[in-house]
């Protein structure tokens, strides 16, 4: 399955290159190489938008080693547990994001 993400910035240049550090990272851990994919990014009202998508050999190697974790947030779907769980993941690598399921 491929998931879309959204992701809001105020500071794209640092949290775009910390993103893509922690995905590359993301894909030592899971073994899912080229696993995303960024769009272009628009700007508005200072914020920065733009989109990941997640190759399914990223995206499930994420929910199998990261299942326990993921089943802890309180999301109605699935998605929306991996959204949370991504923006946490990106916090904790100095990424100030919002986050929704695009």
């Amino acid at each position: 399955m491929t998931i879309t993400l959204e992701i809001s910035t105020k500071n794209y240049s640092d949290d775009s290159f910390n993103i893509k550090k922690a995905l590359s990272h993301m894909e030592t851990l899971t073994g899912g190489y080229n696993g995303y994919v960024f769009s272009e990014p628009t700007e508005n009202f200072g914020w920065t938008f733009f989109k990941i998508a997640f190759k399914p050999e990223l995206h499930n190697g994420i929910v199998e080693k990261f299942d326990d974790m993921l089943s802890k947030y309180r999301s109605s779907t699935q998605e929306e547990k991996f959204a949370e769980f991504m923006k946490d993941y990106f916090a904790s690598k100095n990424c100030d994001v919002k986050i929704k399921v695009a």
